[in-house]
């Protein structure tokens, strides 16, 4: 894997030492599975509201249950490994549960970032970040540009 495809134990000391160096932590989650302008658009704005950007990944099995039996196309180790290729992207964490909650909890961002088609009060962990002086910001997506869309298209629909 990456060498930016962390374990919590690893990341929570990164953690650790980022806040040590003053730096602001940003913390966003998805799919990510069939990487596209939308995605790369999304993650730049993400890692513009800070210094250091940890993605919290889907693993394969908690896709499947966001998205249907057909996906992800791609694999979490093949995603992990694309999207850690981006600039944008400083860390990667694999993750199954339903929500990124128990990841936002453990790593404690300064700012905790959704697409825009997210109410406010529905982003998992936001009441969490604020309670700690973290801030939520939510970000519009490029338009017409989705992995749906994408992979309509390499169906001929």
């Amino acid at each position: 894997m990456h060498s930016k495809v962390k374990s919590l134990s690893a990341l929570q000391k990164l953690r650790n030492q980022w806040k040590r160096q003053s730096k602001k932590v940003v913390f966003t989650n998805g799919c990510f599975d069939v990487l596209h302008f939308g995605h790369v658009s999304y993650l730049r704005k993400a890692k513009a509201a800070g210094d250091v950007l940890i993605l919290g990944l889907n693993n394969d099995a908690s896709v499947r249950k966001i998205k249907g039996p057909d996906r992800p196309v791609n694999s979490e180790k093949d995603r992990a490994e694309v999207i850690s290729e981006l600039v944008s992207v400083d860390a990667v964490i694999l993750f199954g549960e339903d929500t990124p909650e128990k990841l936002i909890c453990a790593l404690k961002p300064d700012v905790l970032v959704k697409g825009a088609d997210w109410k406010k009060e529905d982003i998992v962990g936001g009441k969490f970040v604020e309670s700690y002086g973290g801030s939520v910001k939510r970000i519009k997506f490029e338009p017409g540009r989705s992995t749906t869309k994408t992979l309509q298209k390499l169906n001929g629909a």
